[in-house]
């Protein structure tokens, strides 16, 4: 494993209804609720839930003109990004470019529960948008 990436920190899920998606996946499923946030800088609204000591993020749009409203619009509900737990951020953004990885944003991001984030762009990694999540930890 690269030195920089220390594992998966999270997988996320596009959907439509956040109310709806945390029944299926914690009532219905058994999954376990974590913590609910809205990061306004990416314009979504999160449920953390978790399977075990895996980390799955249900993702959903505060607005109509949102980049997962997009998503939505465009491929409908279902897997959106893997997250990657990386130590540095904003060296890993200057690892991607100097490997000609195409980058959604070039600089280091506030997300979810305070952390530092950054996305490559999905044509760059085999169709896979990839986040890279430096947590503090």
């Amino acid at each position: 494993m690269n030195k920089k990436v220390q594992g998966v920190n999270h997988i996320a899920i596009a959907v439509p209804d956040l109310d709806q998606a945390e029944s299926l996946w914690c009532d219905k499923l058994g999954l376990r609720k974590g913590k609910r946030e809205i990061v306004e800088s990416e314009g979504v609204e999160v449920q953390m839930i978790f399977a075990g000591d895996t980390r799955i993020e249900l993702v959903s749009p505060l607005s109509e003109d949102s980049p997962i409203a997009k998503y939505l619009s465009k491929n409908g509900p279902g897997l959106h990004h893997i997250a990657f737990q990386v130590d540095d951020c904003a060296e890993m953004i200057e690892h991607c470019l100097d490997n000609d990885i195409k980058l959604v944003n070039e600089e280091v991001r506030v997300g979810a529960h305070e952390t530092k984030i950054a996305f490559t762009h999905p044509k760059s990694t085999s169709g896979v948008l990839c986040e890279w999540v430096e947590t503090g930890e």
